[in-house]
């Protein structure tokens, strides 16, 4: 079983960063993404990620962040405090220049001594920040497939064995064995060669999160990992076999692509105390924020003029694949609002992370649900 740690520095709950024995006075600094990350590699865990978002009102700002710095920078100097774990970091294929993003993962890769990791995201907003065009949903999977083609081809730009060292003859590396890419297409027009040497992994392994039809496209021909919120055993495991089927009609081995399953366990020491953190959690949401929130994965539906206790009208609720945000997110959330939940309950869905599996509950009832997730046809890996 592989483990992921995806990490919220502020804590996956809306308001978590409230309890007095948070961390969010800490949130800018190395000092805490290093525990973090040091801890996770003394236990074990396989791989550390970092979410990120490009997209930030003023509003936002009233809760600590969960993304509070640019996720390669953070580590780049993780690589250097840690010696094990994986480091996966988020880039949007929308707003960042494919050369950039293959000089940024070279980097870290080099870095790390081979430890690199990219969750490669198509961008459903921040167009405003970025001289880009807010592309559709299918066309942005179509732009990042080219993109794809773009980074890998930088990356292999430079032979194995290209750095010759060789101090007598004055020649660092062999120009020869270094190639430009030429690469014309529809979005994208890039010469190369890249302009640092290959690196230990040479391509970064590729996470990816998509579940729409043209998500899992690029997920089953590219992915190494495909997280994947499943709240349930039997969707998890319709899920699971349909990546299998696609990988394999893509030409791909289907062991080769491993679903990680996002797992949010509330741990106590009895189940009690678990129910009572829970409780908690729930107690600290600021439903203006919570609202604000829960906005960004419904759009372009409009919840601000709803009171908390109003299920949004059936009128305004578009089915998800008329939506051009990101459709998965956006149908867990439609599914109980079109059977008329409460603002109040979705913003509370929201906070708690239901659409992921999850357990409140003791340490072994945690252990069990992984268990089952594991052995029982939905996941080569936990995440």
């Amino acid at each position: 079983m592989a483990l992921t740690l995806y990490n919220a520095p502020s804590g996956i709950s809306i308001g978590s960063w409230r309890r007095d024995d948070s961390t969010s006075d800490r949130v800018l600094t190395l000092r805490l993404f290093a525990d973090i990350a040091i801890q996770c590699e003394r236990a074990g865990i396989d791989a550390f990620f970092l979410a990120d978002n490009v997209s930030t009102g003023p509003d936002d700002f009233r809760q600590a962040l969960n993304y509070p710095l640019e996720p390669m920078t953070v580590l780049g100097a993780l690589s250097a405090v840690t010696s094990k774990i994986g480091l996966i970091a988020t880039g949007s294929t929308s707003y960042i220049e494919p050369y950039n993003l293959a000089r940024f993962m070279a980097s870290i890769d080099h870095l790390s001594n081979g430890r690199a990791g990219w969750n490669i995201v198509t961008s459903v907003s921040g167009a405003h920040n970025f001289s880009a065009p807010n592309l559709d949903h299918d066309e942005r999977y179509r732009q990042a497939h080219e993109y794809m083609d773009v980074v890998t081809q930088l990356w292999d730009s430079w032979q194995d064995d290209a750095i010759v060292d060789d101090k007598a003859a004055g020649m660092w590396a062999d120009p020869a064995r270094i190639h430009r890419i030429d690469f014309e297409g529809e979005y994208y027009k890039v010469a190369g060669p890249q302009n640092i040497p290959r690196s230990p992994q040479g391509w970064p392994v590729f996470a990816q999160a998509g579940s729409s039809p043209a998500g899992l496209g690029l997920a089953v021909k590219w992915a190494d990992i495909i997280f994947t919120p499943q709240p349930t055993l039997d969707g998890a495991q319709r899920f699971y076999a349909d990546v299998r089927e696609r990988a394999a009609a893509a030409g791909r081995d289907p062991d080769s692509v491993r679903v990680l399953p996002g797992f949010v366990p509330i741990i106590g020491e009895t189940q009690r105390e678990a129910e009572q953190l829970a409780s908690d959690l729930l107690d600290l949401i600021d439903y203006d924020a919570g609202r604000a929130d829960l906005q960004r994965f419904l759009s372009p539906v409009d919840i601000s003029d709803l009171e908390l206790d109003e299920p949004i009208p059936t009128e305004r609720l578009l089915p998800p694949d008329q939506v051009q945000t990101g459709r998965t997110k956006y149908a867990q959330y439609y599914e109980p609002a079109a059977a008329g939940a409460p603002l109040r309950e979705l913003i509370r869905i929201k906070s708690s992370l239901n659409d992921h599996a999850h357990v409140t509950g003791t340490v072994e009832q945690a252990a069990d649900l992984m268990e089952a997730y594991f052995t029982q046809g939905v996941a080569t890996d936990s995440c």
